[in-house]
C-alpha cells in the first residue's frame, strides 16, 4: 500500500466510527458485518474496517488463501437484493486490514438474513414493521435514481460557480422572475448538493451539471462525433471529435458541430422572395435527440460514452444504458420515464427540454414538416444501449456523399504527400498499408496528383521514386533540381 493510501487509511480510523463508517475486530463477527452492510446501502452507503476494535485500535486479520473469497460469498449468499461491495486488503505497518466499502443501494430495502436494518449514528439497528412497509412504498413510488445520489468524494468546492452564474442568468431571462439566495441555496433547491454528516457533498447531477472537471469523477461523460464519406461503417473516417465538460456544454457544443457538417438544400418557394434553405435534418430533430442522449443516458456505466456517428444519409445517436421495461420504441412518444430525474428537471427549468414529455411528438412533427420528406427516426433498444437513426431526404443523400469524397480524397492525398516527402522510395503497396486503405484507392488518388501536376514518377515501378513537383509546398526540391 502506498504512503498516501496508508495516511488515507489511518485518517478514517483517527476519526472514528461513524454513520457512514463501522469497525469489526475480526471476521468471526460476521453475520453483524453482514447487518452493517444492510444498514448502510439502505441509507448513504459507507466503509466497514475489519481489524480495527470500536476503540479504533489496529490489530489486524490473518488473510487466508481464499478469505476474500470466502467473505465476498457469504455477503452474496446472505443479502436480497444482491449487492456488490468492493473488498481489499489493505496492509498497515505490522497488520492486514479488510477495508468493505458499499454505496447507497438504488433497489432498497436491502435485506440481511431476511430482515431490513438501519443506520443511527454509529449504531446498526434492526428495522422496526413500519420503517420497512414505508421503504417498501417509497420504492415502489419512486426508486432512488443515480443523479441524486452524493458524488464520492466530491465537496462543494467541485461546483463551477461560473456556470451555475450561466444557469441562473438563462432562468432568470427565460421565466422572467429571480433566481434568488446564496450559491449553496440554489444547489439545494436543484437538489444538485445534499449534507451527509454535516458536510456538503455534491450529487451525481450537481457534478455532471455545474461541476468544474466532470471526468474527473465520470471518465466516460463526454460526446464522440464520428463522420463518415460513405454510408457503410468502415474503419476510414472523415473526421473524429471528443466534445468534454459540463451537461450544457455537451449539448450545445455538440449541436453546433452537427449543424456545421450536414448540408442545405435551397429552393424557390411560391408566395416568397428569394430561395428558402433547408437544412438536411430539422435542426429541432437534431437538438431534442443530442439533448435526449445526454439527459437520459446512464452515468452509472462509467465505461461507456455517447457516440454519435455521421454517415452521407443518417445519423446515429447512440446512448448507454436500454430503455426501462415499461418503454419500449413502439410507444417511446406516449410514455414518460425519466432515468435522471434531477437532470430532467434543471433542463426543464431553462427549457433545454419539454416540461410535458413532447418532445417526440415534436420530432416526429418537424420531420413530417421536411419539404423533403424524409423517413421517419429508428429507434433501437439493445438493452444496453439506445440507438436512435435519423435519416437524409434521399435526394440529399448523393449531394453529401459528392462532398464527403471530396474532403476524404484531399485528406489521403495529403497524407500520401507527406509519406513521399519521407521516403520518396515507397512503394504503393507500403503506402496502403500505412494508410489502411486499399491499394486501388491508392492508385486513384496518385493519379490525380499525377493529373494535378503534383506528382511525378521517375524511372521504372522497380528501382525508380517519386518526385513532388508541386512548386507552392516544395521549394526546396525544385531549387535541387535546377542544380
Amino acid at each position: 500500500m502506498t504512503k498516501e493510501k496508508t495516511n488515507q487509511l489511518m485518517g478514517l480510523i483517527e476519526k472514528g466510527e461513524s454513520e457512514t463508517l463501522e469497525f469489526k475486530p475480526s471476521l468471526s463477527q460476521i453475520n453483524e458485518i453482514i447487518g452493517t452492510l444492510s444498514a448502510l446501502t439502505n441509507k448513504n452507503g459507507g466503509s466497514i474496517l475489519v481489524g480495527v476494535t470500536d476503540s479504533g485500535k489496529i490489530q489486524g486479520v490473518d488473510i487466508g488463501k481464499d478469505t476474500v473469497e470466502r467473505l465476498t460469498n457469504k455477503i452474496n449468499d446472505s443479502l436480497e437484493p444482491k449487492i456488490y461491495p468492493k473488498i481489499s486488503v489493505e496492509k498497515t505497518e505490522n497488520n492486514n486490514i479488510i477495508l468493505i466499502e458499499i454505496e447507497e443501494s438504488l433497489d432498497k430495502p436491502v435485506l440481511a438474513f431476511g430482515r431490513a436494518y438501519k443506520r443511527v449514528g454509529k449504531s446498526t439497528l434492526k428495522m422496526s414493521r413500519e420503517e420497512y412497509e414505508k421503504l417498501v412504498l417509497e420504492k415502489n413510488m419512486e426508486k432512488v435514481s443515480f443523479d441524486s445520489l452524493a458524488c464520492k468524494e466530491s465537496a462543494l468546492q467541485d461546483i463551477d460557480e461560473d456556470a451555475l452564474a450561466r444557469f441562473r442568468e438563462r432562468y432568470e431571462e427565460i421565466n422572467k422572475s429571480a433566481l434568488n439566495g446564496s450559491v449553496k441555496d440554489m444547489l439545494k433547491s436543484l437538489k444538485c448538493v445534499k449534507e451527509i454528516e454535516g458536510q456538503i457533498r455534491a450529487t451525481n447531477a450537481g457534478i455532471l451539471l455545474f461541476g468544474k472537471n466532470p471526468e474527473n469523477f465520470f471518465p466516460a461523460s463526454y460526446v464522440t462525433i464520428v463522420r463518415y464519406p460513405k454510408i457503410e461503417k468502415e474503419q476510414e473516417y472523415l473526421d473524429i471529435k471528443d466534445i468534454r465538460g459540463s451537461l450544457f456544454t455537451l449539448v450545445e457544443l455538440t449541436d453546433k458541430y452537427i449543424k456545421e457538417h450536414i448540408q442545405e438544400f435551397s429552393k424557390v418557394v411560391e408566395g416568397k422572395l428569394g430561395r428558402e434553405v433547408i437544412p438536411q435534418y430539422p435542426y429541432y430533430a437534431i437538438r431534442e435527440l443530442i439533448t435526449n442522449a445526454i439527459i437520459h443516458r446512464d452515468y452509472s456505466n462509467i465505461g461507456s460514452r455517447i457516440i454519435i456517428r455521421m454517415f452521407p444519409d443518417r445519423i446515429e445517436f447512440n446512448s448507454p444504458g436500454g430503455l426501462p421495461a415499461m418503454i419500449t420504441p413502439e410507444n417511446i412518444v406516449y410514455e414518460q420515464y425519466s432515468r435522471n430525474p434531477i437532470i430532467s428537471d434543471v433542463f426543464s427549468r431553462v427549457k433545454y427540454i419539454e416540461k410535458m414529455g413532447e418532445g417526440w411528438d415534436k420530432i416526429i412533427a418537424s420531420l413530417k414538416k421536411h419539404p423533403l420528406k424524409p423517413k421517419l427516426p429508428h429507434i433501437l433498444n439493445t438493452g444496453n444501449t439506445v440507438i436512435v437513426t435519423l435519416f437524409s431526404p434521399e435526394e440529399m443523400v448523393e449531394k453529401t456523399m459528392e462532398k464527403s469524397s471530396e474532403k476524404s480524397s484531399e485528406k489521403s492525398s495529403e497524407k500520401i504527400i507527406n509519406l513521399l516527402k519521407e521516403n520518396k522510395e515507397i512503394t504503393i503497396e507500403e503506402i496502403a498499408k500505412n494508410l489502411n486503405l486499399t491499394t486501388r484507392a491508392i492508385d486513384k488518388s496518385i493519379s490525380k496528383l499525377k493529373e494535378k501536376g503534383i506528382l511525378k514518377r521517375v524511372g521504372p515501378d522497380k528501382g525508380g521514386h517519386w518526385k513532388i513537383v508541386d512548386r507552392v509546398n516544395n521549394k526546396e526540391d525544385n531549387k535541387k533540381e535546377k542544380r
